[in-house]
């Protein structure tokens, strides 16, 4: 069932971008796949400024080079030409030890499949990341999360002992509990009901609300992007309009519109 037939997103998503500077962007980004007969051109001379304390959709049809876009702004896909910045780091410029330090410890990701690990407990998954790295969690924020995300009684309880919904908020928390600039967020809603997938949306649109987190979700549902405060709609691999405050039903027609420009 889709999230478009859950409650939309709340109101007071911001009617203009925020004056901060990007918490990431991308200039002039193209990605190519393959060569000759088979070269696909999956982005062409992308721009884009994702805001920092907001909360992004990229909506397209399949192909058009959302989770492309997504992948090279995350520095989980090299780019073919032009460049990808966190703040003012550029990641086409980073080694790749250098650049899987960033992804570890500036970037969160929470992906459709959840990628929680069976043996471990939720509060396990949590700190997951920061145990790899060393780092033991801030307590306090630790604690934020965990109540932010309502699983304070579920800490002790494996991933088989979880609903979807619950185990999709697990992940959200340990992409969080790191403190990182931006969370991307693939699909997150995907494999989720109407009522799990409003609990995820709304646990990160409280954590933009509540916290300035930012956020990027790619999507291709229009009532998971209506809780956020800004649409980005692609292409053939091209910006091709941006809605902001959207509602299910402007998605819905601004995506209709969009097919019929390329049938």
């Amino acid at each position: 069932m889709s999230v478009a037939e859950s409650q939309p997103g709340p109101a007071g998503a911001s009617a203009a971008p925020p004056a901060r500077p990007p918490a990431a962007r991308v200039e002039n980004l193209s990605k190519v796949y393959g060569s000759g007969d088979t070269r696909v051109v999956a982005l062409d001379d992308v721009t884009l400024d994702l805001h920092a304390g907001e909360f992004t959709a990229i909506m397209g049809r399949s192909g058009s080079g959302k989770s492309t876009l997504m992948h090279c702004a995350a520095g989980l896909d090299a780019a073919t030409s032009g460049h990808v910045y966190l703040g003012d780091v550029d990641l086409t410029t980073l080694k790749e030890r250098r650049l899987t330090e960033l992804r570890r410890d500036r970037i969160g990701f929470v992906f459709q499949a959840f990628n929680l690990v069976p043996t471990l407990t939720a509060e396990e998954n949590i700190v997951l990341p920061l145990a790899i790295a060393g780092r033991k969690p801030d307590q306090a924020w630790f604690d934020e999360v965990v109540d932010t995300v309502g699983l304070r009684t579920r800490l002790g309880h494996r991933p088989g002992e979880l609903s979807g919904g619950q185990q999709q908020r697990v992940a959200c928390a340990r992409a969080l509990v790191g403190r990182p600039d931006v969370v991307f967020a693939d699909e997150p809603t995907g494999n989720l009901d109407s009522a799990s997938g409003a609990e995820v949306l709304g646990f990160l649109r409280r954590s933009v609300d509540t916290h300035g987190q930012t956020v990027v979700m790619v999507t291709h549902d229009p009532g998971a992007a209506s809780w956020t405060d800004r649409v980005v709609f692609l292409a053939d691999g091209h910006v091709v309009g941006e809605l902001r405050e959207p509602t299910p039903e402007a998605v819905l027609d601004r995506m209709a519109r969009l097919a019929e420009s390329e049938a």
